[in-house]
């Protein structure tokens, strides 16, 4: 149901309040205020940042972070006992279920750009990932140059399949491209033959590498097909009230000590379900965005 129906439901019940408050609000808030519910979109394999634990209970530091915001919007709204409801995402349903207010937050690996900054807002950026390619190192795909003629995969609805099609043509490759439905799907083409490579976030490959059965048959290109982009939860467009809740609440985690606790919990610590760690230390590129926050989607920002 979009989120102006649910609004016109709820104005119909309490029709002298319901415009006030939502100009105090904005549309968000108040639909969370009447409902009593908030809903973040989680992703199934994004990991760390948002996947499936043992028990199938969505974990990850996107969601770490995503319920610091829920936090704010409790005190904000003065409601402690606010529902949380969690809603799978895929990459392509993620930003079309924020923009028609089925999602209130998407918590997972969303590059924010400005393309998609034409649909919806991102909060401020919490991690900074580079396209590039995993293979198995049977297939010796030892640079992006080596998978000429090749086939490839990548997960459809990212921008990653987007700039693995544009390199393709303005460099001649001669790639078949493949689009999967999601990572885990991805991964599997390569585990199995079907594609000798995936071109994903190199933070995502890491992680499936890690938890796949045999992590030493696999290696991760050096070289990429973009500079350095950021992640960011999605929110939806246009919406300031809200959007000022998250930010607030971002701001206070990453200027805080806890954020290099949060950062250590996934990226140098064991994680569900399978206890790999990843050893992925924090880089001065991104203690600079979490000094000073932003939701700026411009690579010479970072």
């Amino acid at each position: 149901m979009q989120l102006k129906h649910i609004l016109a439901g709820i104005c119909l019940a309490a029709a002298g309040t319901c415009a006030a408050m939502a100009d105090d609000l904005g549309p968000t808030l108040t639909k969370i205020k009447q409902t009593g519910v908030i809903t973040l979109g989680y992703r199934d394999s994004s990991i760390p940042f948002s996947y499936l634990d043992g028990h199938q209970k969505p974990i990850g530091f996107a969601m770490d972070i995503c319920y610091h915001i829920v936090d704010a919007v409790k005190a904000k709204l003065s409601m402690p006992n606010l529902k949380v409801n969690l809603v799978p995402v895929t990459s392509a349903t993620r930003i079309p279920l924020v923009a028609n207010g089925t999602v209130d937050l998407v918590c997972g690996s969303a590059t924010n750009n400005e393309a998609r900054e034409k649909q919806v807002s991102f909060s401020q950026t919490y991690y900074l990932t580079a396209n590039r390619v995993v293979s198995k190192k049977s297939s010796n795909i030892h640079s992006i140059e080596d998978l000429k003629g090749k086939t490839v995969v990548s997960t459809s609805g990212t921008t990653n399949i987007q700039q693995l099609a544009e390199a393709n043509k303005s460099k001649g490759m001669g790639m078949n491209i493949l689009a999967a439905k999601d990572h885990a799907e991805s991964f599997l083409m390569v585990e199995t033959g079907r594609a000798v490579g995936f071109a994903m976030d190199d933070i995502l490959l890491a992680g499936l590498v890690a938890n796949s059965k045999d992590p030493q048959d696999y290696v991760i290109t050096p070289d990429a097909f973009n500079k350095a982009e950021p992640y960011g939860a999605i929110l939806p467009k246009g919406d300031a009230q809200f959007k000022a809740v998250a930010d607030q609440a971002t701001t206070a985690l990453y200027t805080s000590p806890e954020m290099e606790k949060l950062w250590a919990k996934w990226f140098t610590s064991p994680i569900p379900p399978n206890n790999v760690n990843l050893n992925v230390p924090m880089n001065e590129a991104m203690k600079k965005a979490f000094a000073h926050p932003t939701t700026s989607p411009n690579v010479a920002d970072y």
